[in-house]
């Protein structure tokens, strides 16, 4: 399934003929590098020739590294942006805007933000409201005004423990880009918090529960995924069908979960917390992601599988920033290091992520692609090389 969407350039400024050439490059295609030129018109890729000579009026990359912009499928980032710190909410717009221009920093040229649908509003201190619907239609309109950098589609993560997952899957509509859809179950006691203790140290450290409040937050959740779990999983089931989105799982940790995940259509499965998962995902054909973070500070948070460990297993498909958008980068150079292969490394942040959502026009250096672009040179350190991004262009436009 192909995932038609408009990708944010398209103002009549940027409809401009964006004609240049990229000489003299490490150019990272999808199984070989080679020294070469990338050849861009009209904000597409026509031509990627071997050999270093640099053109008359082309730009000398001087031996730097030329990789596809990144595809982000899974970030928390924009609502970082809008409240930078607990009970401080920022105004949606800069806050939007704010995201954007941090992640084409990173490279990131398509970014899917993650919005959750799902609230929990009748308890007090530990309650979240409602508001997807509102962020979602403010990123469109900026979308369709030109105002961002890099193309945004919409992941909506549909929190299974909820009270009003199926009232907020139904404002959305056909036609809003609308790419993918994740199944979040946040029980306590399975999946990301198999361990209590984690989880009583992420709602402690997150709402500052005490100890009466945590108890009755837990028992809360457990109700609602016993009275209503099985009825949102099967809503955003059909709701994935309905707008034509992708279908995501979340922290699948037995082979009885990736089944169940296969049964509803799933094709992408973020952050199995288990190698029993990953290799059953394997067996599904579905596709296998994991966080940046997890890989470069060598293991989870939440004490699940580490990323490295699925990666020498040969049971990693794709990179996500997670919660830190410049770590995906920094992630898929340090996966090179573990297969000693650049071009697969990079394909976990590049063409991977585009094949499982269906995009066919990114996520590879090749004629016919939209010229989504990212220069980078190695710097030396402590450990290992760090990549540092020098130049980004989004369907041939220099955004960072």
């Amino acid at each position: 399934m192909d995932v038609m969407v408009s990708t944010g350039v398209e103002a009549p400024e940027q409809q401009q003929d964006r004609d240049f050439t990229l000489a003299n490059a490490r150019i990272v295609l999808s199984d070989s590098e080679m020294t070469g030129r990338v050849i861009v018109e009209a904000g597409q890729i026509v031509g990627v020739e071997e050999g270093d000579a640099v053109p008359a009026g082309a730009v000398d990359l001087g031996g730097d590294l030329l990789i596809p912009g990144l595809i982000e499928l899974h970030t928390d980032n924009l609502e970082r942006h809008m409240q930078p710190r607990p009970g401080v909410n920022w105004p949606h717009d800069a806050a939007i805007l704010a995201h954007d221009g941090e992640l084409a920093s990173c490279g990131i040229t398509t970014v899917f933000d993650a919005l959750r649908v799902g609230s929990v509003v009748s308890e007090d201190r530990s309650s979240y409201g409602k508001y997807a619907r509102n962020v979602a239609s403010e990123l469109l309109g900026m979308k369709r005004r030109g105002a961002l950098r890099i193309s945004h589609l919409i992941h909506l993560r549909a929190e299974v423990c909820s009270e009003t997952l199926i009232e907020e899957l139904a404002e959305f509509g056909v036609g809003e880009d609308i790419g993918l859809i994740s199944l979040m179950d946040h029980t306590p006691g399975q999946r990301q918090f198999r361990d209590a203790s984690k989880l009583r140290e992420y709602l402690v450290g997150k709402y500052g529960l005490s100890d009466a409040e945590y108890t009755a937050h837990v028992a809360n959740l457990m109700d609602l995924r016993d009275r209503l779990g099985d009825a949102h999983e099967a809503a955003a089931v059909a709701a994935a069908r309905r707008l034509g989105a992708v279908l995501a799982s979340h922290d699948d940790t037995t082979a009885a979960q990736v089944a169940q995940s296969a049964d509803h259509g799933v094709r992408l499965a973020e952050f199995p917390t288990t190698e029993e998962a990953a290799a059953a995902c394997r067996d599904q054909n579905i596709a296998i992601m994991m966080g940046a973070p997890n890989l470069i500070r060598g293991g989870s948070h939440s004490g699940n599988v580490a990323a490295a460990t699925l990666a020498e297993a040969g049971l990693l498909d794709i990179l996500s920033s997670d919660y830190v958008p410049a770590g995906l980068i920094q992630a898929a150079f340090r996966l090179s290091g573990v297969w000693g292969d650049l071009p697969r490394a990079i394909a976990t942040v590049s063409d991977a992520p585009a094949r499982a959502v269906g995009l066919t026009d990114r996520g590879r250096i090749a004629p016919g692609l939209v010229a989504d672009l990212v220069r980078v040179r190695l710097s030396d350190g402590p450990s290992h090389a760090l990549p540092v991004v020098r130049g980004v262009w989004s369907h041939g436009k220099r955004v960072g």
